[in-house]
């Protein structure tokens, strides 16, 4: 082959390579979105990580990841979800309750959302009805938020001459009054009295606990959210040190308490 050809070939063959390479699919993205904060949640994004991998992707490989954490303010989640629709994500997983979903829905009809959850999807509107998500979304709910009533009824069972007892519950979630009625009708048909006591910092979750020994209380309930799953060693804490027989939705919260020294 003449030296004309040759180079011609090589020059042809470069020209197919690098439009085959500019033809390729750009290396998709995993928007994650999520209403608690990074450190509360270090196992379970392990396997959020190990999952796609056994599903073949490798993060910085053949798939990106962008991480969005509201930290437990929830008014963030709007502006959160609005970026990562910006950055044109391939698809949105919103998690640590409905609101982060809630958010992702109202800011695209478009990319496609999947949500895992602890609440009915469809009484919070994030889904037409279980068998018939429509849209551009779909999910997992565990129901979780709903076990307030059934936690108050085990706190009764282990502390039956308790008489006054009280839930821990956020109030910025939009579940907020079905936990609510949910716990006084629960505490009702036992007999007792409950006291719901609100916290969306770190430092609210202090004072609720500071207030508790004033209230000669029979027992607490955490209420399930991912701002107080997120911050539960604290919230263990504070409950061992003020000796507050204490039931949570969480097993990883008596994980936690198996480990905190005595009195903490």
């Amino acid at each position: 082959m003449r030296r004309r050809e040759f180079l011609g070939v090589i020059g042809g063959a470069t020209v197919l390579s690098m439009a085959a390479q500019a033809q390729q699919a750009p290396m998709p993205v995993v928007g994650f979105l999520h209403g608690g904060a990074q450190e509360g949640y270090a196992p379970m994004m392990a396997a959020f990580r190990k999952n796609l991998s056994e599903a073949g992707y490798a993060e910085g490989q053949n798939v990106s990841i962008e991480l969005r954490w509201a930290e437990g303010r929830l008014e963030r989640l709007p502006e959160l979800a609005a970026d990562l629709v910006h950055r044109q994500v391939s698809l949105i997983f919103a998690g640590g309750g409905p609101e982060p979903a809630l958010a992702a829905k109202a800011a695209t009809s478009t990319i496609p959302i999947v949500f895992a959850s602890g609440v009915d999807p469809v009484e919070v509107g994030l889904v037409a009805s279980l068998s018939r998500p429509g849209g551009n979304i779909t999910g997992v709910s565990f129901l979780i938020n709903t076990l307030g009533p059934k936690e108050l009824e085990a706190l009764h069972t282990l502390r039956p001459q308790a008489t006054v007892v009280a839930a821990l519950i956020n109030p910025d979630l939009a579940t907020t009054v079905s936990q609510s009625n949910g716990l006084e009708m629960a505490a009702s048909t036992l007999g007792l009295q409950i006291r719901l006591l609100h916290a969306r910092t770190e430092r609210e979750i202090e004072t609720v606990f500071a207030s508790l020994p004033q209230m000669q209380l029979g027992g607490l309930v955490i209420g399930a959210n991912a701002f107080f799953f997120s911050r539960r060693n604290q919230v263990v804490e504070l409950a061992a040190r003020y000796s507050v027989p204490t039931v949570y939705p969480w097993r990883e919260a008596v994980v936690d308490l198996a480990r905190c020294p005595p009195l903490c």
